[in-house]
């Protein structure tokens, strides 16, 4: 008795397999890719402990309770930490080329936007960030997004040309430390990623994923945050 042939799957078939295994490959490509080194913490943020939280941010967990009824709409992918820790120390190059860090922005209250022009989710939502910017950018607050394509400026500074953004400046840091800090501290899966900092670079909130920055829902987030940011535990935001 001959063996019965193998069966073959119908070109539609393939066809299927081919393109799950297309959008599979392209989602990890977004979220995955180019991520350097991770240890695979958990998705949710709140469940993992930096190693660098100190007592004076841990204080201010009070605080940052007050943010939760506003994590909603729009913004509902935030993650409010608790406790409260500081922010990893980060590096970057500013649009001149010269270094710099967080520590340089102390004062202001910070929405550290971390994307690159390979990001599909990342170019969509610059607009949404140079719009937050632009209502809500001052000496209290500042939209800062860090390029992380490992060339050059040229690539980055041609896309925000492209789009008319030009209020959000261009730091860049090509060596992906920065991601690379975050992600190994359990705090990104990917990107586009997002942090709200304090005034005092006390890391309140994170988000993965995208989000639209032009919203009722993010200026109420952000109005609340520069609201509270400085206040000492237990005084009434004004």
């Amino acid at each position: 008795m001959s063996s019965p042939k193998p069966r073959q799957l119908s070109t539609p078939v393939i066809t299927a397999i081919a393109v799950l295994l297309g959008a599979v490959v392209g989602a990890w490509w977004v979220y995955g890719t180019n991520s350097g080194s991770g240890n695979g913490y958990p998705a949710d943020s709140k469940t993992v402990a930096l190693s660098t939280n100190d007592k004076e941010c841990a204080a201010q967990s009070e605080l940052a309770a007050e943010l939760e009824p506003l994590v909603r709409g729009d913004v509902a992918a935030m993650s409010i930490r608790q406790p409260v820790e500081n922010t990893p120390a980060l590096s970057f190059l500013d649009e001149k080329g010269t270094s710099t860090s967080l520590d340089d922005f102390k004062g202001q209250v910070l929405l550290i936007n971390l994307w690159a022009t390979w990001c599909a989710p990342c170019r969509a939502e610059m607009p949404s960030l140079a719009k937050l910017q632009s209502e809500l950018g001052g000496s209290d607050f500042k939209v800062l997004a860090i390029n992380i394509d490992t060339g050059d400026q040229a690539k980055p500074r041609a896309f925000l040309n492209e789009i008319g953004v030009s209020n959000l400046g261009l730091y860049q840091d090509n060596t992906m430390e920065v991601f690379n800090t975050f992600k190994r501290k359990g705090l990104v899966l990917g990107l586009p990623a997002t942090m709200l900092v304090d005034r005092q670079g006390c890391l309140f909130g994170v988000m993965n994923g995208p989000a639209e920055w032009a919203s009722e829902d993010s200026f109420a987030l952000v109005e609340k945050m520069i609201d509270i940011s400085g206040k000492s535990p237990g005084v009434p935001a004004s």
